[in-house]
C-alpha cells in the first residue's frame, strides 16, 4: 500500500512538471465551491471567477458541490491533478476546522491543499433580541452572570462558526449560555427574531437589514478593529480581551501544483481584489478584500487552526 502511494505521488509530480512546461492556462479553470448556490460563498466565488476570467484569458467554471459538510467538494479538489485547472473555494470553518471535529475525513487540509490566495475576511457580529436587557457587550455579560444558563444562543449547527463564537465568548467572558443548534441560517434567524432564542453570533450580511429594522440589536463585532460598514459598533475584544471571530474565504489548489502556476493565480487574484468595482461589491456585503501571498496564507491557516483547535478540544465539540 505504501509503495502504491509513493508511486502515485511520483506520477502526480510528473504530471505537474509536464503541465508546468506548457503555457497556463490553455483551457477553462474549474472552481469548486463546496457550498450550495445562493449564499455568500457562492457570491464571492462567482464574482472572483467573473473578474479572473479576462485576466487569465480562459473561462472560470464555478462548480457548486455541497454535501457532507464541505467534504464532497473538498475531496474532489484534493484528488484532482495538480495542474491548476481544479481549484477549491476554501473557508476557515469548512475546510480547516471541520476535520478537527469529524471522526474521519478523506484528506488532510494542510497536506493535500496548496494555498493560493486569501480572498476576503468578514467579522462575525453579536446580536440579541430587542427584549434582552442589554445594550452593550458588558451589559450582556452582567446579565448572563446574574442568570447563568438562562440565555440561549443560536447557531447554524454544531461546530459551525456561530457555535465556536459562542463557546469562545463563554470561555473568555466567564459566562454560561445554552447552545441551541439549528439546521441552517434561516430557521435560526426565524427563532432569534421571534425571541425563541436570545443571542447569536452570525455574519454581518445576514443581520444588517434586521438590525436597521429594529428586529435585532447589534452589540459588537468579532473583528479586532471597527468595521467600516458598522463603524459605530465596537469590537467585542474591547470588553472581552482576546475575542476574535472572523469568517474568511480563500483559494486553494491540489498539493504539488507547480509554484509558477500558484504565483500566477495569486498575482491575478490580487488584481481582482484591488479592482474598485470588486471592492465596492464585496464591501456592500460586509466583506473586506484581503491580499496575501501563498506563504502568508499558509501561515494564517496554521495559526487559525492552532487557535481554534484548543477551544474545540477543551469544549469537546464533535460534529
Amino acid at each position: 500500500m505504501k509503495a502504491l502511494c509513493a508511486l502515485s505521488a511520483v506520477l502526480m509530480s510528473v504530471v505537474a512538471q509536464a503541465f508546468a512546461a506548457q503555457p497556463y492556462p490553455t483551457k477553462p479553470v474549474r472552481l469548486v465551491i463546496p457550498y450550495p448556490p445562493g449564499g455568500p460563498t457562492d457570491f464571492v466565488g462567482r464574482l472572483v471567477g467573473q473578474k479572473l476570467a479576462p485576466l487569465i484569458k480562459q473561462q472560470v467554471v464555478v462548480d457548486n458541490r455541497p454535501g457532507a459538510g464541505t467534504i464532497i467538494g473538498s475531496e474532489i479538489v484534493a484528488r484532482a491533478a495538480p495542474d491548476g485547472y481544479t481549484l477549491l473555494f476554501g473557508t476557515g470553518g469548512g475546510t480547516f476546522l471541520a476535520p478537527l471535529m469529524l471522526p474521519k475525513v478523506p484528506y488532510d487540509p494542510h497536506r493535500d491543499f496548496a494555498p493560493v490566495a486569501m480572498l476576503v475576511q468578514s467579522p462575525q457580529v453579536l446580536v440579541v433580541h430587542p427584549s434582552v436587557a442589554a445594550k452593550s457587550v458588558s451589559e450582556l455579560i452582567a446579565l448572563a452572570k446574574a442568570k447563568p444558563g438562562v440565555l440561549n444562543f443560536a447557531s447554524v449547527g454544531t461546530g459551525t462558526s456561530p457555535h465556536l463564537g459562542g463557546e469562545l465568548f463563554q470561555a473568555l467572558a466567564g459566562v454560561k449560555l445554552v447552545h441551541v443548534p439549528y439546521k441552517g441560517t434561516a430557521p435560526a434567524m426565524t427563532d432569534l427574531i421571534s425571541g425563541q432564542v436570545q443571542v447569536m453570533f452570525t455574519s454581518m450580511p445576514t443581520v444588517l437589514a434586521h438590525v436597521k429594522a429594529g428586529r435585532l440589536r447589534l452589540l459588537g463585532t468579532g473583528g479586532t478593529k471597527r468595521s467600516a460598514v458598522i463603524a459605530d459598533t465596537p469590537p467585542i475584544a474591547e470588553t472581552v480581551p482576546g475575542f476574535e471571530l472572523v469568517t474568511w474565504y480563500g483559494i486553494f489548489a491540489p498539493a504539488r501544483t507547480p509554484v509558477a502556476i500558484v504565483k500566477k493565480l495569486n498575482t491575478d487574484i490580487a488584481q481582482v481584489l484591488n479592482d474598485p468595482e470588486s471592492r465596492e461589491r464585496l464591501g456592500g456585503q460586509g466583506l473586506e478584500p484581503v491580499v496575501m501571498t501563498p506563504e502568508e496564507l499558509k501561515r494564517y491557516t496554521e495559526q487559525d487552526v492552532s487557535r481554534w483547535a484548543k477551544l474545540i478540544q477543551s469544549a469537546g465539540i464533535k460534529q
